[in-house]
């Protein structure tokens, strides 16, 4: 079967993974309101097409942290890429490195820093990171990630708990004996008698986490730092005066706090907060080229995408992530021309307008 779409993707791998993997990766938090407003929130937005604008040739690149990149989608940190093809991130690392885009690396890897790095060693990636109760766990991540060339790192800050994911607790969700998180290994083993959540000790997690942590974290790197999980104007402001160089408008893909908006609905009085002074992503729903073209016009310099490269994994690996990548790009390049832009420059706010149903 020709997979045309990021939808067939889906199925396919709804279809192939176990259902205890599938949960996993599809589950949102209490009753997924805003997991599934992620995906309702593009659809309530319209595009405003201009036409007579001599689409003949076209340009997806743009520049994240200064960085070229082919074009503004890149691939979130998702945690655990073996459950879903036993190369894992390794796979994930090739393809986003053989289409020349982002990949945020997540700490909750089954393949190390250093596997991820040797497999694709031209590869522009950023390093997503959590603060632990036990700091120098982070620490040493940081130090780790900066010495292999990652060239940011992105703080997930809404997380100071896991969120309720009802069908993980129901499965009694578990990594399979042979897997592990990798950049954790030989580091908790001895604490066997402690119950897991999600590969480590449960409480690791530091809850106390605040915006003294930027300054923490500055002050042992010299890497630009991104926050991942920022959904309001005043947090936007608040990550500005703390001497951030980017923000991701995220609700961890409706994985956290249920009944929050969903990202695409918070993003432009984020834009409109920052006003330029640092970049803004967004990530959680986009499933199709025009979305990304809605994200872009609503201010965001790049997109991220988790479950759909997931699927792509599950799909046929390396070679699965690339073709969800590419089909995202034509889309992407297609909506593009038929709004009557050209390049990304062109994408103007003046391209959307909010459906009134």
């Amino acid at each position: 079967m020709a997979m045309v779409c990021l939808t067939d993707f889906e199925e396919y791998a709804n279809a192939h993974l176990s259902k205890a993997t599938w949960d996993y990766y599809a589950a949102g938090a209490d009753e997924c309101c805003t997991r599934d407003d992620n995906l309702l929130a593009y659809k309530r937005i319209r595009l405003r097409p201009r036409i007579l604008r001599d689409v003949s040739v076209s340009d997806t690149r743009t520049t994240v942290q200064g960085k070229e990149i082919s074009f503004p989608v890149g691939i979130a940190p998702t945690a655990f890429h073996c459950l879903a093809w036993h190369e894992g991130e390794v796979a994930t690392a090739r393809a986003t490195e053989g289409l020349n885009t982002c990949y945020i690396t997540s700490t909750y890897s089954t393949c190390s820093v250093e596997e991820i790095v040797a497999a694709a060693p031209s590869g522009y990636r950023w390093f997503q990171l959590y603060v632990y109760r036990e700091r120098k766990l982070s620490e040493q991540l940081v130090h780790r990630v900066e010495a292999l060339g990652y060239k940011a790192l992105v703080l997930t800050v809404d997380v100071p708990y896991t969120g309720k994911r009802r069908n993980d607790i129901r499965n009694q969700f578990r990594l399979p004996p042979h897997l592990k998180v990798k950049n954790f290994e030989g580091v908790f083993e001895q604490e066997t008698s402690v119950p897991e959540e999600y590969g480590i000790p449960a409480n690791t997690l530091d809850p106390s986490i605040s915006w003294k942590d930027i300054y923490w974290l500055q002050s042992i790197t010299c890497l630009p730092i991104i926050i991942k999980g920022i959904l309001t104007k005043e947090d936007a402001e608040l990550a500005v005066e703390h001497g951030v160089q980017g923000i991701i408008v995220s609700n961890h893909g409706g994985r956290q706090l249920d009944g929050g908006p969903a990202s695409i609905d918070a993003l432009a009085e984020i834009v409109d907060t920052v006003a330029g002074r640092i970049e803004v992503y967004v990530d959680g729903g986009i499933r199709t080229g025009s979305d990304v073209l809605k994200a872009l016009a609503l201010g965001a310099k790049c997109v991220f995408i988790g479950r759909p490269a997931v699927w792509g994994l599950a799909y046929k690996g390396e070679e699965g992530v690339r073709e969800v990548l590419q089909i995202l790009n034509d889309e992407f390049r297609l909506s593009m021309a038929l709004s009557g832009c050209r390049n990304v420059a062109e994408i103007s706010r003046n391209l959307v307008q909010f459906s009134k149903l």
